[in-house]
């Protein structure tokens, strides 16, 4: 089976192809070619800058003209490379908003770990208005047919799951439901989570940039207030990080050196507040290293962390945050317990070699479908009006 994965390759998303390559090995008979969006060039920025005062109220179509600059650039590329491939997988559907005559042209799989709908509201660089609905409505006209387009539809999550068949008439026989993994370390190499400095203070470990608006710079505030003389706060960024005390910034980190996972697995648990993120790679990589995960009841995250592996508090509610947090640093055993079905869980459901094995099978399927008579001029008709 050829195989053309397309990723749109910005912020998280690049490390999906990344965990493909790693784990794609497991199946030798799927020839595969990659095709990561490259950074924007000076037309694209241009393209997809925001306008200054409309920009404010979200009321420039920012992210929508965005969306098509790169679907621009996707689509000169698919249709070179089309013919050489029994199927193509498109990763995320906005890759796609300039290829829904190709996608129906031939066995196509568009996944994505969010829809239009639900990412309007988390962007990270603006906020909503009242103008938001209207972007949101402007957006789907055109992601609605890259859904119909596609031969099978891949939701990360439950939650993205819903959006896909309520916001966009996705119909349960053609979409499927599984997360994109990632690759960790054994843990059977090293001591236990929580116990590399035992006799210091329980860590509680952040991941991430844009501080503020991920919730650091308010679980700074809090272990400040409440917490500092019970716990260490361990930020790690490449932004500088507020000092305060048993506060530590880590900055060097880089993909694939190791670093991150020594810093996790000296953690005592995961936290994350952030009020933006849908279904984060950090939470997936504080579970993979063991560790019980403290965040906020947004988005994806209650599909992701249960009861079992952790603590989700109502996204306002810093007493519940506090109390959550001072629990689980007053009760290690708590925490091993927690911490364990975490690892349980990565290993289970988020490990790329099983979602991996999952996408293959998902691409083989959308091979075998049969196509859908009329379907290219239904679109092409959509398209034009």
């Amino acid at each position: 089976m050829r195989v053309l994965f397309v990723n749109e390759n910005i912020g998280g998303h690049r490390s999906v192809h990344a965990n493909l390559r790693a784990t794609l090995g497991a199946h030798p008979d799927v020839h595969a070619e990659f095709l990561d969006v490259p950074a924007p060039t000076r037309l694209r920025r241009v393209a997809g800058a925001s306008i200054p005062g409309l920009g404010r109220l979200d009321a420039d179509l920012q992210p929508l003209r965005a969306q098509l600059a790169l679907s621009t650039w996707v689509r000169k590329q698919l249709r070179r490379r089309m013919h050489d491939v029994d199927v193509v997988h498109v990763y995320t559907g906005n890759a796609g908003l300039r290829s829904v005559d190709v996608l129906a042209s031939m066995p196509s799989v568009v996944t994505t770990d969010a829809t239009n709908v639900t990412n309007a509201y988390r962007l990270p660089y603006r906020e909503p208005t009242r103008f938001t609905p209207a972007a949101v409505r402007a957006a789907q006209r055109f992601e609605r047919p890259v859904y119909e387009a596609a031969s099978l539809v891949v939701a990360n999550t439950g939650w993205v799951a819903r959006s896909l068949r309520e916001d966009y008439g996705v119909p349960a026989e053609r979409l499927r439901q599984f997360p994109f993994g990632i690759v960790a370390p054994d843990l059977a190499d090293g001591p236990a989570p929580g116990t590399v400095h035992p006799e210091g203070l329980p860590q509680l470990v952040f991941v991430g940039h844009q501080l503020e608006r991920k919730g650091a710079l308010r679980l700074h505030r809090l272990h400040q207030e409440h917490l500092a003389d019970e716990c260490e706060l361990v930020i790690v960024t490449s932004e500088d990080v507020p000092p305060g005390r048993n506060v530590r910034g880590v900055h060097d980190v880089t993909v694939g050196s190791g670093r991150l996972w020594e810093v996790l697995r000296a953690g005592a648990m995961f936290v994350f507040p952030s009020t933006i993120d849908q279904a984060p790679n950090a939470v997936i990589e504080g579970m993979a290293a063991g560790l019980p995960v403290v965040g906020l009841k947004v988005a994806a995250m209650p599909d992701t962390v249960p009861e079992s592996c952790g603590v989700l508090v109502d996204k306002d509610d810093d007493d519940a945050l506090v109390a959550a947090l001072r629990g689980l640093v007053r009760d290690p055993a708590r925490r091993a317990e927690m911490g364990a079905a975490a690892r349980r869980r990565f290993l289970s459901e988020y490990d790329a070699a099983i979602s991996t094995a999952r996408l293959v099978e998902t691409l083989q399927e959308a091979c075998g479908r049969a196509p859908r008579p009329g379907l290219r001029a239904r679109l092409r008709v959509g398209r034009a009006s």
